[in-house]
This record gives structure tokens, C-alpha cells and sequence, in this order.
């Protein structure tokens, strides 16, 4: 078949796509009722107001354990004035939740009665009318309003509902999205062995992760097998939707303006087109229509912009539906790590971690590639930086969408700087020592660790600084670039650093200059990171140029960065520690055992969260869990190398 390029010949700005397709569609009260029992309605949304059928209690009820009596005949009644009541006719003997005999209207508490034969009791206080009674209707009163209509039964509405005598709940029916994943490329998890996987086959997920979304904002979502990338077989998949039961009709991949991308064809062919492509990012290849009265999504394939787009569009859709408020998440002011540039003409969504440092909440960029779904796993926030900035300073404080309780977020122990394979183990084992603890780790190179602590961004920095004067590692640094910052430094733990090589070295390789051979491709670690200032160190031991090694300029951010490369084939070699080479069962020539040490702050060095963790590197838990990972050695682990 022949095919053609889509073309984005109108995209619209996020708030004006939104208005377009909304208005479109006047869905809210359109779904029909149905009746469910008060247990099944918790989640649902009322179509109808609910009133109470009885009231709650409907009788007059003794509230405590005592004696019902009519409460003016114990008027008067004192230490000095005791008074005595007849048992039966003037004092009823009532367990909490009996009826109250007639005439009664107030019951004395067991403990201020005086037994004083089988026929009277004595009382020294009397009591006032209604005292520890619950009068009928006290909770619900017949016929009175318990929820109006679009309220959303919670599991605290089922006793009210059973209460007021409504054993059948009017609820809007739920709407039913139909989600087509489409790509020839994609595989099913529960079908694959993930070993026997081909370049090219991805494993489909945004189905999945759709279909509960769906489910956990009040729709039934039906989740089709995926659909090759052929256009007739599309259509006729949509088309047996639009025809059936369902309410909204969802495709996922081919939104975009690829020659294999098939959602706006089929769009064009079946209905009306709305919006194709929308200024924001991640999420611009949005498609949005209408096939027979009823919306049409094209869904982006990639995972963050299939999120993005859902939340944006389906989600607010789906309330509507039901009549239901779109809620907007929490919003904090918060203040950038650092410096973040962004598109001009584009509302980028930045997922961010979160903690507080002092006073204030801080934000450090995840990764921005629409396809990392753990930069949205991972995430604590979102700043929605508007289409007309070209990104927000430094320091510069800005409001950003909480994923997770502001709690949480006040929990959270920042460390930014190298990275370590150790740190995903620390954050682990801090949780069983306190489950409400949370350690966020960003990966920027020490010397960028550094700069945090001096700006006041972070609890703490991780760093293997080589002073290659001296042989030290850290503190010559901290002396040059914090001369103001009173800090500690704590050795984490002795790391081998060494050549990340691919499996059985078919290039031969075995020390630092062979990397200067013409059929080597080399991975590099960034500028300012402690890996990159030891491999310099290295090259300019043995009088080797940068110049010299092939890939040198080709950066990433992390160990396992450098080793997934090495793996991939990208790279015959990079600089890293043992740990990642051994985690993707790649080769190792080891080059130097180096001291990777947490830069405290002493401002933050008795604070409780930092105590909590200085404790749990010195347990044997997390001692043996870093030996196990290889390369690693503890026996510094938790000692305080300096205080400056």
C-alpha cells in the first residue's frame, strides 16, 4: 500500500484544543441509570439526588447503659436530697440501643445509681430532658436529602445509604473506552519471554497502564489486542466499536505524521477531524475527532506523551460523562536546582523530584524523553513550563503539580551529585527502617553535587573528587569550591572504577590506552562528574589527548548509562565502576579503587532523617547488600573522613 506523510498543518495551543473538544461534545448527563446495591455503589456516581426512605434511628434510643426515666421527676434530686424511684413504674432499666419505654426521655448512666432493693433505686443528681437519648431521626430524617446528583459514593456513604433504608443507588452507568494499542512492532508480556526478544520488538504497556487509569477515574475499560500497522484492519476495529456499546473509542501509536501512522487516515475516513497536534511536550501528536457523535483520541505511542495526553484529554472527558468535576492536582511554589531551558512554543510538562531543603521545596529535572515512563514512575512533581518561556532560572521560584501527599514530600532526603549503584540500595533499606522516609537521588557529577550544597538545594552530595596532586579524594575540593559551608564528610563506601568492556573483549582490550585505538568507540561519563576527572587524570598520566579516543565527546549521566551502552553495542568501552559491569554481565578491567564519600552539610548533619541514614550504612543489612553488588568494600563505610 502506498502511504504519505501526515502533515500538522494546524496544532493548537492546550487550553484552545481542550475548549474545542469539550464543547464539541455535550456529554455530561448523557448516560443512562442503572441501580446498584449501596456495597456496589462506592466509586460510582449518583445519576439521581438520593433521599432517605427512613429515618436513623427511627425510634427513640437509650445511648448509654442505665435506667430511662422521665426527666422531671429527678428534678431536685441531690447528695443532700437524694431521691427514690419506683423500678418499673417510674425507673426502666435500658442497654444502650434499647427503645426507650413510653413516657421516658432521659436515661440515667448505671454508674449514678444506688441500688436499694429490688423495687427502688436512689439517684443524687437529676438529669435534663434528652440526656444520653438519641432521639429518632437524630442521624437521618425521612425524606431529607442525603447526597444530590454527580456525588461520588465513598465507603463512608455505604452506612449512611443502608441507614436511610436505600438498598438500590441511581448511579450513572459507567462509560465504556475502548483502547487499541497499534504498531506491528508491539508484544504481548504475557506471551514473550523477554530473553527472545529482536531488535525492534517493544513490549506493548500503554494499553495496560490506560485501562486502569481509566477504571481508577470511574470508566470500564475494554483493552483490544493490538492492531498491526495496516490501515484496513484499523479502521474496521474502530469502526466495530463506534457501532457497539462503546462511549469513546481510544487508538494509541500512528497519531503522529509518520508514513506508518494510520489514526488521522482512519479519522478522516470514518468522522471529524478536531485537533491534530497539540503545542505540548511531552504529547504533541494528539489527535482528537469525532466518528458518529461519540470522541475519538489518537493517543502518542510514547509512554510519557500517552499520559500526558490522557490526563489532558480522556480523563476531563470521562467526567464529564459523568457529571463529575474535573479536580486540578495540589500546586507548591518550589525553587529549581538548576538552570532549566525549554522549547519556545511549546507547554512542556517537566516531571521533577521533590524534597524540602530548609524552608523551601526543591525541584530537580528528571529525564524529558517521552519515552522514559520512569521519569513519571519516579517523579514527585510537575512544572508546566508556558509555551512563550524559554525555560525558568535558576533559583527562580515557579509552582509545580504534586504526584504524590506534600507528607511525603517533607519526608524526602535530597542527595544530588555522582551517582552510585549504592544509593538505590540506601533507599531501599532506609524504608524498612522507616517506612515514611523517602531518599531521592539526582545524578549531576560531584562537582555538580558540590554547587547544590553550596546553593542550598540539597540535604546532602555524593562525590569522588580525585585531587591528583595529592592522591586525596574530596577534600581539597570542598576547600576550594565550599570555603564558606561548614560540612562533613562521610565515606559511603571504596568503589573499583575501571574499563566497562563488552563480553569477551573482542576488541582486546586491556588497559587506559587502548582506548586510543582506531576501532575502539568510547562512552564518557559528563563534565564535572568525578568519573570524567579520574579518566582525565588517567590520560594525562600516560600523555595521552582527549583528541586521541574516539566517542570521548559522547556523554551520559550514569554508570549504568555508560554499561547499557557498552551492552548495546553504541560503545566497545566506558569508564565505571564494577558494580554496573557486573549487573549487565559485561567484562572489567579494573583501573583504581576510589573513596566515594557523602558531603553533609552541618546544618543537616543532626537533622532526623540524615541521622537515620548515617545509622543504616552502618548496618549489616546494607553492608552485605553492597558487597553482594561487587566492586565495593565497607570497611570506611559510616566513618567520618573530615569535618571542615
Amino acid at each position: 500500500m502506498k502511504t504519505k506523510r501526515n502533515i500538522y498543518l494546524n496544532m493548537k495551543p492546550l487550553e484552545e484544543a481542550r475548549n474545542i473538544f469539550f464543547e464539541h461534545f455535550s456529554a455530561a448527563g448523557t448516560l443512562i441509570t442503572e441501580s446498584v446495591s449501596p456495597t456496589d455503589a462506592v466509586g460510582r456516581v449518583l445519576a439521581e439526588p438520593v433521599t432517605a426512605a427512613v429515618s436513623s434511628p427511627n425510634f427513640h434510643a437509650a445511648a448509654m447503659d442505665g435506667v430511662a426515666v422521665k426527666a422531671e421527676e429527678t428534678f431536685g434530686a441531690s447528695e443532700s436530697r437524694p431521691k427514690i424511684l419506683a423500678v418499673g413504674s417510674q425507673a426502666v432499666f435500658v442497654n444502650t440501643g434499647h427503645v426507650m419505654p413510653y413516657g421516658a426521655d432521659a436515661v440515667i448512666m448505671i454508674e449514678n445509681v444506688q441500688l436499694v432493693d429490688t423495687e427502688t433505686i436512689c439517684i443524687e443528681a437529676p438529669v435534663f430532658p434528652w440526656q444520653h437519648v438519641r432521639k429518632m431521626g437524630e442521624d437521618i430524617v425521612a425524606t431529607e436529602l442525603l447526597y444530590p446528583r454527580g456525588h461520588k459514593v465513598t465507603p463512608y456513604c455505604v452506612a449512611a445509604l443502608i441507614a436511610g433504608g436505600v438498598f438500590q443507588v441511581p448511579v450513572r452507568k459507567k462509560p465504556r473506552i475502548l483502547i487499541i494499542p497499534t504498531g506491528s512492532e508491539l508484544v504481548d508480556w504475557r506471551s514473550t519471554v523477554p530473553e527472545d526478544m529482536t531488535p525492534g520488538q517493544v513490549l506493548e504497556t500503554n494499553g495496560y497502564v490506560l485501562e486502569k487509569m481509566v477504571e481508577a477515574c470511574g470508566g470500564e475499560a475494554v483493552r483490544h489486542e493490538k492492531v498491526m500497522d495496516e490501515l484496513d484492519l484499523i479502521r474496521r476495529t474502530v469502526a466495530d466499536a463506534i457501532t457497539g456499546d462503546m462511549d469513546m473509542v481510544m487508538t494509541i501509536g500512528g497519531s503522529s505524521a509518520g508514513s506508518q501512522d494510520y489514526a488521522l487516515p482512519v479519522l478522516k475516513k470514518m468522522g471529524q477531524m478536531l485537533v491534530h497536534g497539540v503545542t505540548i511536550m511531552p504529547g504533541k501528536p494528539v489527535l482528537l475527532g469525532d466518528i458518529q457523535g461519540k470522541p475519538f483520541v489518537g493517543i502518542p505511542g510514547y509512554p510519557v506523551s500517552a499520559i500526558i495526553a490522557y490526563e489532558q484529554f480522556v480523563q476531563p472527558m470521562i467526567q464529564r460523562m459523568l457529571g463529575i468535576a474535573d479536580v486540578p492536582r495540589e500546586t507548591v511554589p518550589v525553587t529549581p536546582t538548576r538552570k532549566i531551558a525549554s522549547k519556545l512554543g511549546v507547554e512542556e510538562f517537566l516531571r521533577v523530584k521533590l524534597g524540602q531543603v530548609g524552608k523551601k521545596i526543591v525541584a530537580t529535572p528528571l529525564p524529558r524523553g517521552a519515552g522514559m515512563i520512569t521519569s513519571l514512575t519516579e517523579a514527585d512533581g510537575i512544572i508546566r513550563i508556558p509555551s512563550q518561556a524559554e525555560g525558568i532560572k535558576e533559583n527562580d521560584p515557579v509552582y509545580a503539580e504534586l504526584l504524590k501527599p506534600i507528607s511525603t514530600i517533607r519526608n524526602t532526603i535530597v542527595i544530588v551529585g555522582s551517582h552510585d549503584n549504592t544509593l538505590d540500595v540506601l533507599a531501599d533499606e532506609l524504608r524498612v527502617g522507616d517506612r515514611s522516609l523517602t531518599l531521592s537521588s539526582s545524578h549531576v557529577g560531584s562537582m555538580g553535587g558540590l554547587m547544590a550544597v553550596k546553593r542550598g538545594v540539597c540535604h546532602l552530595a555524593g562525590a569522588h573528587l580525585l585531587d591528583t596532586e595529592t592522591g586525596e579524594y574530596n577534600i581539597s575540593y570542598l576547600k576550594r569550591y565550599l570555603p564558606e559551608t561548614k560540612v562533613r564528610l562521610v565515606n559511603l563506601v571504596m568503589r573499583t572504577q575501571g574499563l566497562i568492556i563488552q563480553k569477551e573483549n573482542p576488541k582486546g582490550l586491556s588497559k587506559i590506552e587502548d582506548l586510543c585505538k582506531n576501532d575502539v568507540v568510547f562512552i564518557n561519563r559528563q563534565g564535572g562528574s568525578g568519573t570524567r576527572i579520574l579518566l582525565d587524570y588517567q590520560l594525562a598520566k600516560i600523555g595521552l589527548s582527549s583528541n586521541q579516543i574516539n566517542g570521548y565527546a559522547d556523554e551520559e549521566f550514569t554508570h549504568m548509562n555508560v554499561a547499557v551502552a557498552v551492552l548495546s553495542g553504541t560503545a566497545d568501552a566506558g569508564l565505571g565502576i564494577f558494580a554496573a559491569a557486573k549487573a549487565l554481565n559485561l567484562d572489567f578491567i579494573p583501573v583504581v579503587t576510589e573513596q566515594y564519600d557523602l558531603v553533609i552539610p552541618e546544618e543537616y548533619f543532626n537533622s532526623p532523617g540524615i541521622r537515620r541514614l548515617l545509622e543504616t550504612i552502618k548496618t549489616d543489612s546494607f553492608k552485605k547488600r553492597v558487597e553482594a553488588l561487587g566492586g565495593y568494600s565497607t570497611v570506611k563505610t559510616g566513618m567520618v573522613v573530615s569535618d571542615l
